[in-house]
């Protein structure tokens, strides 16, 4: 993907090895992209090793506001103006594992914890670097949603559902406050995808799904570099869903029983 070339790229979400923020990251270096990984731990350091020279990594708390300026300072320091950002961070953190609950069962302190690590993430990192895009007309903005709240859910889903569908409500907006400055800001839905943390409940979902797997963090990572990049200028305020066609299905049983 030509268009990423020499371009300064920041992911966020990049600690776990075998995780899409990972892989957006590695698949980006490796189209020539300059890049910026973090993540909430020190092992993100371990992540930049493997990555090889030339990558800047910084671990941030993206809920806190002072981090992510520190953070975005130093990735301009290091490797020049952001031009493209992979807003991938969310889901959970490590050491702060909770359960999922009923609506009625989820006490406040977890909704707002669920709302910072999915949704204000986003929102931190984003209104961060807009001014410096907007001063240079320039950027690609590609936010990790979910096929999970903007299109289907699941039981004790609230939190997650309703953050990765207010990304999208906030990636519209966006993509239409920024398309004069041509500054795109792109979703992408992932469907089931098999990382080292999925449960054997998860990858048996994903292949009950037409393509008949899990997804892989490289394919949403190949999303993600083609929404980065430069031929990707006439995309903006979509939601790219990479499900293996789960969401079309209606009937989910076996397949003799239907098809």
């Amino acid at each position: 993907m030509a268009g990423v070339k020499d371009k300064a790229a920041l992911v966020t979400g990049c600690g776990s090895a075998g995780g899409i923020g990972f892989a957006c990251a590695r698949l980006l270096k490796a189209a020539g992209a300059k890049v910026a990984i973090t993540s909430t731990t020190d092992r993100i350091q371990e992540r930049a090793r493997e990555l090889g020279a030339g990558v800047f990594a910084h671990p941030c708390d993206l809920t806190d506001v002072a981090q992510v300026d520190a953070l975005v300072s130093g990735t301009e320091a290091a490797l020049g103006p952001i031009d493209i950002v992979v807003n991938n961070a969310g889901m959970v953190q490590i050491g702060h594992d909770e359960p999922s609950r009923l609506i009625q069962d989820i006490p406040d302190e977890q909704w707002r914890r669920g709302m910072d690590i999915n949704l204000t993430t986003v929102f931190n990192v984003t209104r961060r670097v807009v001014p410096s895009m907007i001063e240079r007309r320039y950027g690609r903005i590609v936010n990790m949603s979910s096929v999970t709240g903007p299109l289907v859910s699941n039981p004790k889903g609230t939190i997650y559902s309703a953050a990765k569908a207010a990304i999208m409500g906030m990636t519209r907006a966006q993509a239409i406050e920024l398309a004069e400055y041509n500054i795109t800001v792109n979703g992408i839905g992932p469907g089931w995808i098999e990382t080292p943390s999925s449960s054997p409940e998860e990858v048996f979902a994903g292949e009950q799904a037409p393509i008949g797997r899990p997804g892989t963090p490289d394919e949403i990572g190949q999303v993600a570099l083609f929404l980065a990049s430069e031929e990707a200028s006439f995309v903006t305020g979509q939601l790219i869903v990479a499900d293996g066609g789960n969401t079309l299905m209606e009937y989910k049983g076996p397949a003799e029983g239907y098809y």
